[in-house]
């Protein structure tokens, strides 16, 4: 696997999940939520229809992540696994994540040792990567933290064509980025959605959630790059998630 579309395969991991885990030495201080005790329920959003507009669909799926809490969301901790697969391969190289995000701010570290090591942070003016040539946008402007901000202004919301049984939306921010959702038409949750970033094609699929003070969080879910040297994709599981977490000072910072 190329170092160059690995990385950008962490860019699509840390722009489209914003939930995020903190290394070593840059935990946040405190006790946690963890996966074993989530609390009370969601309550259900808006019921959707085959005459719903694009606007009713983000405002579905916007209360089925937690609405209102999961748009005051001060940071996201989360802590997993991943496998990652090159093109035409069968084999994974496994790994352990690691990520925290905290509105534009954000901190990526993967360990697939011995194979590959990264770092990538965004104090939220500047980035840094461990791996050098590779730039990364604002975690928040892209993927899950759009959907919070659909009815902002400098945000539009526009139909897609339905994907099989999927009610799709896109949103789009005023510098013309783009991510395409698609929603489940019973639970209004996000189950996929698409991120076109440059010449690439990033696409994620949700496949088991659990909610954690009233937000909505993907445990599980696979990723792709589509490219011309093939098609990569990762899976990725959570084990431990923590929510409004004081953050040590050093967690973003660039170093």
């Amino acid at each position: 696997m190329k170092k160059l579309t690995l990385s950008l395969f962490l860019l699509l991991f840390s722009t489209a999940v914003a939930f995020a885990q903190a290394g070593a030495g840059s935990m946040p201080a405190g006790n946690g939520n963890s996966a074993s005790n989530a609390s009370a329920a969601i309550p259900a959003p808006p019921a959707i229809n085959a005459n719903s507009t694009p606007v009713e669909l983000a405002r579905a799926a916007l209360a089925a992540q937690g609405g209102d809490k999961f748009k005051n969301v001060k940071n996201i901790w989360l802590v997993g696994s991943v496998d990652l697969y090159a093109p035409n391969s069968a084999r994974a190289l496994p790994g352990k994540f690691s990520l925290v995000t905290a509105g534009p701010k954000m901190r990526l570290d993967v360990n697939a040792e011995p194979v590959f090591q990264f770092k990538q942070i965004y104090d939220g003016q500047q980035s840094f990567s461990s791996m050098p040539g590779v730039e990364m946008p604002p975690a928040d402007r892209f993927g899950m933290p759009v959907l919070a901000k659909y009815d902002q202004p400098g945000f539009t919301v526009s139909g897609l064509p339905d994907k099989k049984k999927l009610r799709g939306f896109r949103i789009v921010d005023s510098a013309g980025n783009t991510t395409d959702f698609y929603i489940d038409p019973t639970t209004a949750r996000v189950t996929q959605y698409l991120i076109p970033y440059g010449s690439y094609t990033f696409g994620i699929e949700h496949s088991k959630f659990k909610e954690f003070e009233g937000v909505l969080v993907a445990m599980s879910f696979s990723q792709r790059i589509e490219s011309t040297q093939g098609t990569y994709f990762a899976e990725y599981k959570a084990k431990e998630v923590k929510i409004n977490q004081p953050l040590n000072d050093d967690v973003f910072v660039i170093q």
